[in-house]
């Protein structure tokens, strides 16, 4: 579900409380279409969460800020010139559309007041953040719209702020209940939640489901209904008006038997009770967040890491045709042995073959003294023919040898390639991204530029969970965070698991010389799957040993070690506890 007009109008309310009155101290500009307003009041501080990005549009006050890029964008910087010790004056919304203007008071650079207007639209696609001055024209936008891309509302600095078209429905907390219920009988061939939708302002085709679902447990069609139905519907709009006026929301959302997010809103929905399960979040702000943090974590590293992934996914293309070429130039062991052969019973027969002829017949007592043939160069004599044959042998020997360590070469190459692309399926920040393109720069895959040599780049902590028994669990989220992990943070006698024959992280199982529980060691093999490459197989095997037994081969890729003495479980993967 998208926010909608009502939805906007009780997170307005909620923002209202601590937003009206303080001061913006921080702004920052993580993505194109995000903006953070640090806001600081007498009651402490909050972040104001602004995205108009196409999939989620929304503003909400949030814990989980994303990472800032290291130079701030040209528009961060006027927003911070204009904006930085601004007052939140009011928050009012257009109607119950989904508009919301946000007034500051500020001071210019002779320190006179000003006023600036902040107009967030939460429109899909169209979402837009707008900063007005105090006549209404436009200084600066997230989004620029010209005429090629809207041919009746230009968004662009120096125009004059227009409203979006407004459509024909009835505002809840101003009509008449009757004019409400007479709009929507208007509808007599739509549905209820269609007629709905079409007759009050502010309600998505969710919230339209959920008051039909409330009026006839179902979806009828207008002109079915009687007069019970309509005054089931009057009595659940004035309940949702108050709720309006009043301000008391109830944020909840559902969840189907994965645990997968569905769909949320500020009062209960009811509609899929039957295959989905209620959950309950203190604010809307906390709402927003659960529902949308971590996919956006996901998305944003997505984003961020699509040169990277073009970069690995253009180097494994690159290594498996390099070996596949390797293998079809590997000389045939049958033809190798047969040149050496050939070579031996002419020396053998020297003294009996003659000169000049195109080939010998000579008794192979490699195959019961059969006559075997052996094509010769006429114009050498049989001592230069047998030094020809050996030559040829020795040069496919030698061929072979190399094409074998390269080709053997080109599969730890891949290998470790692979390992690359699973650590970035699964990163979720710009530090972890930057590790990344760091551990492709020190293994050569990718140029170092001048302006990085002596950059140093933030490193990111393992990731941490706790045992059923309550043991640390680390777990890296990178091979350079693997090699740390693995070789110098964990003790000799703690636990080292890794899924078998396919990239993942090193999870280490923290024992502090205590023996763990089996179900410590079903968990840490679960987190080992959960944390690889075949999460999606659901089960897969894992191998674990003591720290101590592990060794780095010389000149090895990152996150690359070997074992000799180990076990194996059959684990299913395990989604961490947070």
């Amino acid at each position: 579900m998208a926010v909608d007009g009502l939805f906007l109008h009780m997170m307005k309310r909620e923002l209202s409380v601590f937003a009206v009155g303080s001061k913006i101290d921080k702004i920052y500009l993580p993505t194109k279409y995000e903006l953070v307003l640090g806001l600081r009041s007498r009651n402490g501080a909050k972040k104001l969460f602004i995205s108009v990005g196409g999939n989620a549009p929304r503003l909400n006050f949030t814990e989980s800020v994303p990472e800032n890029p290291a130079k701030p964008p040209m528009l961060c910087m006027l927003l911070r010139k204009l904006l930085t010790g601004a007052v939140i004056t009011d928050i009012r919304q257009q109607g119950m559309d989904r508009i919301l203007f946000i007034d500051l008071s500020g001071t210019n650079e002779i320190g006179d007041r000003v006023k600036y207007t902040l107009v967030v639209e939460i429109m899909a696609q169209y979402s837009n953040c707008i900063l007005l001055d105090e006549n209404g024209i436009i200084i600066d936008s997230l989004k620029r719209v010209d005429a090629s891309k809207s041919s009746f509302r230009e968004i662009l600095p120096q125009e004059k702020y227009a409203l979006p078209p407004s459509q024909d429905k009835l505002n809840l907390l101003d009509a008449q209940m009757a004019d409400i219920i007479a709009r929507v009988k208007a509808y007599a061939q739509k549905n209820l939640s269609s007629a709905i939708l079409s007759s009050v302002s502010g309600f998505s085709p969710m919230l339209s489901k959920e008051f039909a679902y409330r009026v006839c447990l179902g979806d009828r069609q207008v002109d079915s209904l009687n007069g019970m139905h309509f005054n089931r519907l009057q009595s659940e709009l004035e309940a949702l008006r108050t709720i309006l006026i009043t301000g008391n929301a109830d944020p909840c959302y559902l969840t189907d038997d994965n645990n997968e997010l569905l769909e949320f809103s500020f009062l209960p929905l009811t509609y899929m009770a039957n295959s989905a399960k209620l959950n309950r979040c203190d604010t809307l702000s906390a709402l927003l967040d659960v529902f949308y943090i971590e996919r956006e974590k996901k998305q944003r590293a997505r984003a961020q890491a699509e040169d990277l992934f073009r970069n690995v996914n253009t180097l494994l293309d690159r290594t498996a045709k390099k070996i596949n070429v390797r293998r079809a130039e590997l000389p045939d062991e049958e033809d190798i042995e047969n040149k050496r052969i050939c070579a031996e019973l002419i020396n053998v027969n020297i003294a009996f073959l003659p000169k000049g002829v195109a080939e010998y017949e000579i008794q192979n007592y490699y195959d019961e003294n059969r006559l075997k043939k052996i094509k010769a160069a006429p114009e050498l004599s049989p001592q230069k023919n047998a030094q020809k044959y050996y030559k040829e042998y020795k040069k496919a020997q030698t061929a072979k040898k190399v094409l074998a360590e390269q080709i053997e070469n080109g599969v730890k190459e891949l290998e470790y390639l692979q390992t690359v692309q699973d650590e970035l399926s699964r990163a979720e920040s710009i530090t972890e991204l930057n590790e990344i393109r760091e551990e492709l720069r020190e293994t050569g895959y990718l140029k170092r530029t001048p302006q990085l040599k002596n950059r140093k780049i933030p490193v990111s902590q393992s990731m941490e969970f706790r045992s059923p028994s309550g043991m640390r669990i680390l777990i890296g989220r990178n091979n350079l965070q693997n090699d740390r992990l693995s070789l110098k943070t964990a003790n000799k006698l703690d636990l080292w698991f890794h899924v078998q024959k396919a990239p993942g992280s090193h999870v280490v199982l923290c024992t502090e010389g205590a023996e763990p529980d089996e179900a410590d060691y079903e968990y840490a093999a679960g987190l080992a799957v959960w944390f690889s490459s075949v999460r999606e197989r659901g089960k897969a095997e894992v191998d674990y040993t003591q720290v101590k037994n592990l060794k780095k081969p010389p000149a090895s890729n990152p996150g690359f070690v070997i074992y000799h003495i180990y076990k194996t479980l059959y684990a299913a993967a395990v989604k961490p506890k947070p």
